[in-house]
């Protein structure tokens, strides 16, 4: 029996952070009482988690630790379909072997912020819809499920109001129309047969989680509660979570954890102050003071350096955020030449991302190049060669860190980086980059 005196006020936690948007009347009273099960829905078609999942997965993280049960549910039935909610197109359909795939690699994700192995009690649960809904029949489902919504409720929804009157409305499929009776049953499964009372996502999800409440009145007549949390946005309007080079995504293959760790890092201001209370499990003073310190001196972006350190260390690892702290200390501060060159090369690569670049043949190199014919003739770096000499006698460029003092010493190739790099370094911030191949 779990002492619900020890339990934390879950929609109070939400509320002081910012993410609480819809409740369902007498939700808090219910999350009072006892030990609730709740589940969020997450799509699976890809293999790896990214950001815009992350307030969802936070939301049950906040529930386990506040003392209820969580269910993570992999939508590998619904993402055969696709979710009309906030979209303007139909998605690719998957099969069931590229599902399982990225089930697999989400459970191993959602690991790093749910307790699904102990024994206790709220220990979270990972199910799929796959499993209850691929031996359910067109005809069973159609007279079991699809009898008790009619089409006047279901065309209500703004989600589906919307993809019929947008501007570029191309309409909308009966596959994706069935949607939401899907996303409905899912819940009255969970109802049945895993206790489960409460649905939560985000606000765009709040006609597809209704529809499941009322299935679950008519279909068993339980009592049936949600909350959703707000979309996610940046504070200039902007959509949160996007780069130029697309999501950024939890999974180090695509999106590596110097690129994630510098996603939050160079977040505005006003986003840090939302961010840190969405995307950490800092305690409200916790949090206060770090918004009171920064405030006090905004320019040394202290709770931009906090956000980043715990939300990369819970998404990838204490080792990896000092590898991002240390890569980020070679470009903008006084890191050493150990450091530059403990550097793995799609790090480095990254780091110094647009940095101009130039070419020389590694034979070259292999038999020496003196510095002057390598800045001024074989590259541009420097006007002339005297400009050059000049420079490096001032004690003002750097090769891989290092103080550049000789002009008549050979370069050779045993001073590349990753085998394949010189970095040359003019002044505190202008980098080039010279490759040999």
């Amino acid at each position: 029996m779990i002492n619900t005196d020890s339990m934390k006020n879950f929609v109070q936690e939400l509320r002081w952070r910012g993410m609480l948007q819809d409740i369902m009347p007498g939700t808090e009273e219910q999350l009072l009482k006892e030990q609730t099960t709740a589940y969020v829905g997450i799509d699976p078609t890809a293999d790896s988690l990214h950001i815009g999942h992350l307030c969802g997965i936070m939301m049950l993280r906040h529930l386990q630790q506040c003392g209820h049960k969580p269910i993570a549910l992999i939508g590998g039935a619904t993402g055969m379909i696709g979710d009309p909610s906030g979209k303007s197109a139909e998605r690719n359909l998957l099969t069931e072997e590229t599902l399982r795939h990225n089930q697999e690699c989400i459970k191993q994700q959602l690991e790093r912020f749910l307790d699904f192995n102990s024994d206790a009690p709220n220990a979270a649960e990972l199910v799929n819809n796959y499993d209850w809904m691929k031996d359910f029949t067109f005809l069973d489902f159609s007279r079991e499920v699809g009898k008790l919504i009619t089409v006047n409720y279901m065309m209500a929804k703004d989600s589906v109001k919307k993809r019929f009157n947008g501007e570029f409305s191309q309409g909308m499929s009966f596959t994706e129309f069935t949607y939401q009776l899907l996303q409905g049953y899912d819940f009255v499964w969970l109802n049945e047969h895993k206790g489960c009372k409460m649905q939560m996502g985000g606000s765009d999800q709040w006609g597809n989680i209704t529809t499941g409440i009322e299935l679950m009145r008519k279909m068993n007549g339980s009592e049936a509660f949600a909350l959703t949390c707000p979309l996610i946005t940046k504070a200039d309007g902007g959509k949160f979570g996007k780069t130029e080079s697309g999501n950024v995504w939890l999974d180090r293959k695509y999106t590596s954890p110097y690129k994630f760790y510098q996603f939050w890092l160079n977040v505005s201001d006003t986003d840090a102050e939302r961010y840190i209370k969405i995307f950490t499990s800092l305690t409200r003073e916790e949090i206060e003071a770090l918004i009171a310190e920064h405030q006090a001196a905004p320019h040394l972006r202290s709770l931009q350096k906090r956000l980043a350190k715990e939300v990369t260390i819970m998404v990838h690892s204490e080792q990896d955020y000092n590898a991002a702290v240390e890569a980020t200390n070679i470009l903008f501060g006084n890191a050493t030449a150990d450091a530059l060159r403990g550097l793995d090369e799609e790090t480095f690569l990254q780091v110094f991302e647009g940095v101009e670049r130039f070419e020389i043949s590694r034979e070259e190199l292999e038999n020496g190049i003196l510095p002057l014919d390598l800045l001024a003739e074989k590259t541009n770096i420097f006007p002339s060669k005297g400009e050059a000499r000049k420079m490096i006698l001032a004690g003002g460029f750097s090769l891989n860190k290092e103080k550049l003092t000789d002009a008549q010493s050979p370069l050779t190739a045993d001073r590349l980086l990753n085998g394949k790099y010189l970095l040359f370094q003019k002044g505190k911030k202008n980098y080039y980059l010279v490759v040999a191949k």
